[in-house]
Parts: structure tokens; sequence; C-alpha cells
């Protein structure tokens, strides 16, 4: 029987049973799930863009939007898998259950590929054949499937393996970070399995088998998974931190009249002692919210002195754990804005490398298009070491901060390196157009055009910087969220990070359409199907200057923020000034 987080109370006050953590046992089903999990699902999902415009018959445009979609729905998706898991059922039961759907969706996938029905004829010369509204039925099933998957898994995974070590002991914290050091390998080696192997499988061997062994894979991590259940320890859904910022904002608009500044304001300071929270300081910044804590004769305490009803009445801790979520959010814009940028080098890059030279010379062997994002993460993986074991020591002895820059500076030079990243995609656009317009092509894509004779080595340039920008604002945001967010709201800011990336993927489908009906009016048409009659450069200026738009907005909100716990200086007091101000704190 699993291990189960539970607490009684005895005489009103709450002890919680001793918990038997298994630890490194558990290790090998948590690991072996996340390892084949990630084979299963990166190794489908990787290569779906070329599979719909190859296999499907589906125009770039139509098959771009598609992919963002569902991008953007897997990863907005994970708000709603942390609100069932901390809310009603835990992470154990939302992550076996979407173990499962992520399971069914890859069987359908792969359904699609080897039953000939359920997808249309292959193209002859130009001439192609577009689905048919059952067989997009079917493959959307299989999406519908994957996105349930992903906004179960996406959410709990790392927290539920978190839960298997002691917090309170060292070894447990030791545990803990070995885990997650464990769990970033499993991503950077299913990564690097899927863009070679599985990759070339499905473009070069057979669709169907190339689909079949991420499914395999992904059935071996349901059962891995469920073999461990009798060692796991399983704990118990305590609420969603959604509540509370529901119900500061109810009390907030309840008590808008009420005025701050009075002298006999009375306001609720109550810090719970079972929470695992920090207790932070009583802050000005967004103010407003402050009125939540104000007590007035219709409020009730209870005889511990907390709220006796909280959507009426909040504490200051409680208020002041919202506003570090709230603060956060003009950040979360611009990294929305910035991952438009990454969202173009998974799509738009793969369709430049089909039309670019990809043979290894001298062999003829041809290097599959969705394989070149693999240069992307390598740039990341060489990159990561660098710049902790070398640019962090001597930025620190320049800037006397233990991480060198703070998390802030990190993102912005990332999103500043995004810049870099778009003009020289723009670049070598440019470079392989010109080539297949002025020098002999080298071939013919089906659906697509001519293939350039511009070597496809050209493509690691732009790929090289965009994951060097990578390492900077995606890792810099996620330690920034899981630092900057209350301790009870961790798994709510992975929630966070995802929807923002969904968000942006919703935003790229947004532009490239409104930049593929605006230009297809005019003499060039910028996003064509035949990348040697479009403009892609053009799309991909554009994006740089909104890049630099981005940027500035970055560098306003990143002067505005304050960190969690510090206050302001100017314009945030602390706590005990409020009360020796004529303010009573209770």
């Amino acid at each position: 029987m699993a291990l189960k987080v539970e607490s009684m109370e005895i005489n009103g006050d709450e002890i919680v049973e001793e918990v038997n953590y298994r630890g490194v046992k558990a290790m090998p089903f948590v690991i072996g799930n996340e390892t084949f999990e990630k084979l299963g699902t990166i190794g489908t999902s990787t290569n779906l863009l070329v599979y719909l415009t190859t296999v499907f018959n589906m125009k770039s445009i139509t098959a771009t939007n598609l992919i963002n979609a569902f991008n953007g729905t897997c990863n907005f998706g994970t708000l709603g898998g942390a609100f069932l898991s901390d809310t009603y059922f835990g992470r154990y039961k939302v992550l076996g259950t979407a173990s499962i759907s992520s399971f069914l969706g890859m069987l359908v996938l792969t359904l699609t590929a080897a039953v000939k029905t359920l997808h249309p004829p292959h193209c002859v010369d130009t001439s192609c054949v577009e689905p048919t509204t059952w067989q997009m039925m079917f493959l959307l099933l299989g999406f519908v499937f994957l996105i349930i998957g992903a906004s179960g898994i996406r959410p709990c995974n790392l927290a539920f393996g978190a839960d298997q070590f002691n917090p309170n002991t060292e070894s447990g914290q030791r545990g803990i970070a070995s885990f997650f050091n464990w769990y970033y390998f499993t991503f950077t080696f299913a990564m690097m399995v899927s863009l070679t192997i599985i990759v070339y499988v499905q473009a070069n061997i057979n669709w169907a088998i190339g689909l079949a062994i991420p499914t395999f894979l992904m059935f071996l991590s349901c059962f891995v998974f469920f073999v461990g259940t009798k060692i796991y320890v399983i704990v118990k859904p305590e609420g969603s931190p959604l509540t509370s910022i529901c119900q500061v904002l109810a009390a907030t608009i309840k008590k808008r009249k009420l005025n701050l500044e009075e002298p006999a304001v009375s306001m609720l300071d109550h810090v719970s002692t079972k929470s695992i929270n920090l207790k932070l300081p009583y802050t000005t910044q967004l103010r407003f919210l402050n009125k939540a804590a104000i007590i007035t004769p219709n409020d009730k305490l209870n005889p511990d002195g907390s709220s006796g009803n909280r959507w009426t009445l909040c504490s200051i801790q409680q208020i002041e754990e919202v506003k570090c979520v709230i603060k956060t959010v003009p950040i979360w814009v611009s990294a929305i804005l910035y991952n438009v940028s990454l969202n173009q080098m998974q799509t738009y890059t793969v369709f430049q490398a089909l039309q670019s030279d990809r043979r290894l010379k001298p062999s003829s062997f041809q290097v599959p298009a969705a394989s070149y994002t693999v240069f992307q993460m390598l740039a990341l993986t060489i990159w990561i070491p660098i710049y902790d074991q070398l640019i962090v020591p001597c930025l620190r002895r320049i800037t006397n901060k233990r991480q060198g820059i703070t998390l802030l500076q990190r993102i912005g030079v990332g999103i500043g390196i995004a810049i870099i990243t778009m003009l020289v995609s723009a670049i070598v656009e440019t470079k392989r157009r010109n080539e297949a317009h002025s020098k002999p092509t080298i071939g013919f894509e089906r659906g697509k055009g001519a293939i350039s004779s511009m070597s496809g080595y050209w493509l690691i340039l732009q790929l090289a910087i965009a994951g060097l920008s990578e390492g900077f604002a995606v890792i810099g945001s996620v330690e920034f969220f899981y630092k900057q967010f209350p301790e009870n709201m961790k798994s709510f800011a992975g929630s966070f990070l995802f929807c923002g990336m969904g968000m942006a993927s919703y935003l790229s489908n947004f532009l490239i359409s409104v930049v593929h009906r605006t230009t297809r009016e005019g003499s060039r048409n910028w996003l064509a199907q035949d990348l040697n009659e479009a403009r892609l450069d053009y799309y991909y200026y554009l994006c740089t200057g909104l890049m630099v738009l981005n940027f500035i907005y970055y560098l306003m909100v990143a002067k505005w923020y304050k960190y969690k716990g510090t206050g302001d200086e100017q314009v945030d007091v602390p706590l005990e000034e409020v009360t020796n101000g004529h303010k009573h704190i209770v």
C-alpha cells in the first residue's frame, strides 16, 4: 500500500503522522518513469511538423499554426493540472492518469501512420490530396489525449519526485538536489535520442515504426510508474493557492472604499504556525491590496487570532504572498514575448533546413531537418558548465554577489541575445534564398520547392545563439519564478511558467496569421509554402523589431520589480514602522 501523508487532531492540536521516506529506493521508479516518458513524448512531438506536412499533406502555415496551438494548449493546460493536483486528487493520481492519456495519444498518432485509411495518399509531384474530415478528427483525438497527458505530467513530475525525500533532513535535501540533476539529465538524454535516432527512423525508414518506438517507451513509462506504487510517498492535497489569491482580491474589492491613511485603522497580522511560508515584511508596493487586511466591526477573528472569513478579511502575510505572485506578472509578460523568438527556432528553422543542403559531405547521408534543433540544445548544454564554473566566479569577484549577477540581470542578458538571434536568422535566410536563385539547386523538396545549395551548417549559427540566449533567459526565469513565489506555491510557479510558454505559442500563431494574411495580397508572400518564393527574412526582421521593443519594456519592469522579502527603501516600510505610525496591527 502506498504511503500517504495525512494528519489527525488530538485535543485541537494537529499531529502529523511520521512518514517513512524511501528516497533513493523510490528513485529507480521515478527516474525510470521520467526517462521513458520524455523519450516517448519528445520522440513523438519533435518531428510532428514534418509529419503533418509530409504525411498529412498540410500546408506549412496550417501545420505551424496547429503545432503552435497544440504546444500552447499543452502548456496552458498545466494550470488545470496543478489545480486538480493541489486541490482534489494529489500528484500521484494526476500523474498516473496523465501518463495513460499520453500513451493513448501516441497510440492514436501511430495508427494514423500505420493504417493507410487514416491518412491521405502521398503527393504526386506537386499534386497533394488534403486529409478528410474523419482523418483530421482521428488525428486531433490523438492531440487531445496528448494535451491531457502533458497538462498533468508537466506541473507534477518534478514535485512528485521531490516528495519522496524528507525536506527537513540534510540527506533529504541532498537527495532532492540529486533528483533535480537527474531530471535534467534525462531531459537532455531524451532530446539527444529523439533528435537523432528516433527522428532518423521517422524520416528515413518508416513513420509507423518511428512513432511506434516512442509509443512503446511511453508504455514502459506507465509500467515503471505503477510498479513503484507501494513505496511512494503520496502527499495529501491541501488546497489550491489560487483560492488564496481570489480571497485577497475579493476582500480588496469589498473594502475598496476604506482609507489606509486613517490613524485608527487596524490591520490583521497573523501567521499560522503550520504554514511553511517564510514571514514576509509589510510593503506599500501594490498598496491597494493592503485594504484586505483592514479590520472592520463586521469582521470576526478566531481564538488563535486568524481571520474568521478570509473572503472578507485577509492577513498581511497572505496579502504579501499574493503580491509576490502579482509582481511577477510584468516579468512574465516579457517572458511570453521572448518565447516567441524561441518558437521561430522550433518551426521555421525546420522549414529552412528542408530547403537547404543537409548532406554530410563527402558522404551522401542527409541530416533530418528536425535534427538541426539539437544544436540549440548542445549550445545550451555546453554553455551551462562554462557559465557556472568560469563566468560566475569572475562576476562574483566583480559584483560581490553570490550568483555573479542578479536573476533579473541574467534574464535581461538572454532577452538581449534573442535580438541577435533573430537578426542572424534573417541574414542566414537571405543567404539561403539568394543561393537558391543565383546558383544551381540540388534537388526538390516535395510539397515545398527547390533545395538551395547553401549548406545546412549555416543554420547552426542561429541555433547556437538561441541556445546561448536560452541559457540566460529560460533558466533564469525558472529560478526566478521558483524563488519569488511563496513556498506553498512552487507547483503553481511551474504552471505559471508553462502558461507563459503556452501564451507565446498562441501569440506566434497570431503573428504568423497576421503576417500571412497581410503579405499574401502583395507581390510577395513573406510566409509562402516555398521559402524560395517567400520573404522569411523580412519576417525575421519583424521579429527582431519586436524583440527590441520587448527588451526596452523588460528594462522598465525589471527596474520597478522588488525581490521577495527585501522590501524597498524608497516605497516600502518595515512592519514595525507601521505599528509606530498609529496603525494598529492585530
